[in-house]
C-alpha cells in the first residue's frame, strides 16, 4: 500500500548555508562571464569569506528533550501526534503534511517519500497507535489546520511545530526528529539498511554516519571495560554518591 504523498518538494536554505550558496553561485557567474563573454574584470565573489555552518546540520533531539516535549503536550494534542509521527516513521515535513488513513493497513503505515520516491513500510508502534486513536474516524488526514480539515502547507507545518517546541523549551525541529529516530535505531544495533529504510533513502550513505557514531560509543565503552577489568566506576567516596550515602 505504497502511496505517493502529494505536496511541495525541497527545502529553502537559510542562514549561513544560504549565504555560502550565493557566494558560490556568484563566483560561478563571474567565471562563466570571463570564459564565455570576454569579461576581464575581477571576481569579487571569490574573495568573500565563507560563513561558518554547523557540520552536523539540524539539532538531533535527545531523549530528555523528547520527554520534555511529551510532558508539555499531553495525550490527544496535535503537537504530540505530529512529534510521534515524525519520530516513529521518519517522515519529512512534506510527507507528514499529507499522511492519513489511506496509508494505514493492518497495523502498518506505508508511503512513498516525496524527495526520494523510495517506499517505506513500517509497523505502528504502541505510543503512536495510542495517539492515532484520538484522530476522528471521519478525518482522512492525520494532521490538519486548527480551524478546518485542510492540510498544512509544508513550511507552515514546520513553523507551527517550532512554536510547539518553544512552548516545551526544546531546541528542536521536525527534521531533528528524523535524526533522533535514526540515532535510536543505530544505538539499538540496527543495520545501515534498516536505518536507510526508516529514512526512506536510496542508499546507506547517510545511515552509515549514524552506525559509525553508535559503534564508536560501544567500542569506547567495551574498551574502557577491558582496561578497568569490567569495573566502570573507581570513584573516590567523596565523588561516588552511592558510597557517600552509605557512610553517612
Amino acid at each position: 500500500m505504497n502511496q505517493t504523498l502529494s505536496g511541495k518538494q525541497g527545502a529553502v536554505q537559510k542562514g549561513p548555508t544560504a549565504a555560502n550558496t550565493v557566494k558560490k553561485n556568484m563566483s560561478m557567474l563571474f567565471n562563466y562571464a570571463a570564459k564565455k563573454l570576454g569579461y576581464i574584470g575581477p571576481n569579487p565573489a571569490r574573495h568573500a569569506e565563507r560563513m561558518n555552518t554547523n557540520p552536523d546540520g539540524f539539532h538531533t533531539w535527545t531523549d530528555d528533550e523528547v520527554q520534555r516535549f511529551l510532558d508539555q503536550h499531553g495525550p490527544g494534542t496535535k503537537a504530540r501526534l505530529v512529534m510521534l509521527l515524525a519520530l516513529n516513521t521518519g517522515m519529512a515535513r512534506q510527507d507528514l503534511a499529507c499522511v492519513g488513513r489511506q496509508h494505514v493497513k493492518t497495523g502498518r503505515i506505508a508511503y512513498r517519500r516525496q524527495k526520494t520516491a523510495v517506499a517505506a513500510d513500517m509497523p505502528i508502534l504502541p505510543e503512536l497507535a495510542e495517539e492515532l486513536r484520538h484522530v476522528p474516524k471521519s478525518q482522512m488526514l492525520f494532521v490538519t489546520q486548527d480551524k478546518n480539515d485542510r492540510p498544512y502547507a509544508v513550511a507552515s507545518l514546520g513553523n507551527w511545530f517550532r512554536r510547539r517546541c518553544a512552548e516545551a523549551t526544546v531546541p528542536g525541529s521536525l527534521h531533528g526528529l528524523r535524526k533522533a529516530g535514526a540515532t535510536r535505531l543505530a544505538n539499538a544495533g540496527a543495520s545501515e539498511w534498516e536505518i536507510a529504510s526508516y529514512l526512506a533513502h536510496t542508499d546507506t550513505t547517510q545511515a552509515a554516519i549514524y552506525t559509525k557514531k553508535a559503534n564508536r560509543a560501544r567500542l569506547a565503552y567495551s574498551g574502557f571495560a577491558k582496561l578497568n577489568a569490567g569495573k566502570m566506576s573507581n570513584l573516590s567516596p567523596e565523588l561516588d554518591r552511592s558510597k557517600g550515602k552509605g557512610s553517612e
